[in-house]
């Protein structure tokens, strides 16, 4: 089992709210099998400005952080070698390093590291 698993939000075109049961029963699962980090491909929403379920998972996230439930959010926006928590993810989970959305700038993902 690798230490990242991936998760697409978006498949069968959820409302937010179940995009978000579906989240919390994705990061518990991930905790189970061994894994330090999810993937979350969420969509970044057709006019760009920002997807429902973007916003609401990365709300939703930012509370489990805060909480202490999770130990980092990372937007794919911020997911560089230039930032602190990106460098901090590689410790916990080295196959970030090798993921295609690094360097991307991809608002469509957020990584968590659990």
């Amino acid at each position: 089992m690798s230490a990242l698993r991936e998760v697409n939000l978006e498949r069968g075109m959820p409302r937010a709210d179940q995009a978000i049961r579906q989240l919390t029963f994705e990061l518990h699962h991930s905790r189970h099998l061994g894994c330090t980090a999810v993937k979350l491909i969420h969509g970044y929403g057709s006019s760009g400005a920002g997807g429902r379920i973007r916003v609401e998972a990365r709300a939703y996230l930012a509370r489990l952080k805060n909480r202490g439930e999770i130990a980092a959010v990372i937007p794919g926006e911020d997911f560089t070698i230039f930032s602190a928590d990106t460098r901090a993810a590689f410790e916990k989970c080295p196959d970030l390093r090798r993921d295609r959305d690094l360097e991307r700038h991809n608002n469509g993902i957020t990584v968590v590291v659990l």
